[in-house]
């Protein structure tokens, strides 16, 4: 039984395979058959437009542009590095004695100090 689906779909191949070999150029009203080159030309400018089509949907149009994106975020991702180095030089980030403030805290007197919300120390 196996055996003659096999042969059913082999036969229905070959079949499709031969009509696809034996067809010839269409001819024109007149009765002219078209040339090589014509044929070529017609075939390959819809092929080139499918082509271009079929490569931005295809697999690798995709991860071409996979790869584009991820350049693009590595660049984006090097700048704010770059600048948050660059903000990280100023005193408030480098000195330790502003405690995490935004501008230095004041030195106060031994009994005017006061607790300080933002650090969770008195000064």
């Amino acid at each position: 039984m196996k055996k003659l689906i096999y042969i059913g779909f082999l036969l229905i191949f070959i079949s499709a395979f031969a009509q696809a070999q034996t067809e010839s150029p269409t001819r024109t009203s007149k009765g002219e058959s078209y040339s090589r080159k014509s044929e070529y030309s017609m075939t390959s400018k819809k092929s080139s437009k499918k082509a271009k089509k079929a490569y931005k949907n295809s697999y690798t149009g995709q991860f071409d542009r996979k790869i584009e994106e991820y350049q693009d975020r590595m660049q984006a991702n090097a700048k704010k590095y770059k600048k948050m180095s660059k903000d990280m030089k100023n005193p408030q980030y480098s000195d330790p004695s502003y405690f995490g403030h935004k501008t230095k805290p004041k030195k106060r007197k031994p009994g005017k100090k006061k607790f300080c919300k933002e650090c969770q120390i008195v000064h």
